[in-house]
């Protein structure tokens, strides 16, 4: 994991797997925001292959995909999700810009 601190409260990463659960948990990650669709990329890990790994280290983990332009509904879920989190959160995409972009509507 590359992992980019935005600020406190959000950090950036690529892809992610269920492997990693204890490593950001270790970091003191509250919860995980997925940013990126199932089967956008060949060899990717499910969704839910992450989250129940995520549940096992007691990490709150939301899916709000996001493909082209973000729309209404998925900015009013992410922040729907950033309220019900306490503590940081890291959110993951393929590079880490679709989650960046879903935490820069919160400085609006």
């Amino acid at each position: 994991m590359n992992i980019n601190r935005i600020d406190d409260r959000f950090a950036t990463t690529g892809q992610i797997t269920p492997t990693d659960m204890a490593e950001i948990a270790r970091l003191g990650f509250s919860g995980i925001v997925c940013a990126r669709p199932d089967d956008e990329e060949r060899g990717q890990p499910a969704f839910d292959e992450v989250a129940k790994a995520a549940e096992q280290h007691g990490l709150h983990i939301v899916h709000i995909p996001v493909s082209g332009m973000l729309g209404e509904g998925q900015i009013i879920r992410f922040h729907e999700a950033m309220a019900q989190i306490d503590g940081p959160v890291l959110g993951y995409c393929r590079s880490g810009a679709r989650a960046g972009s879903l935490y820069a509507t919160l400085k609006r």
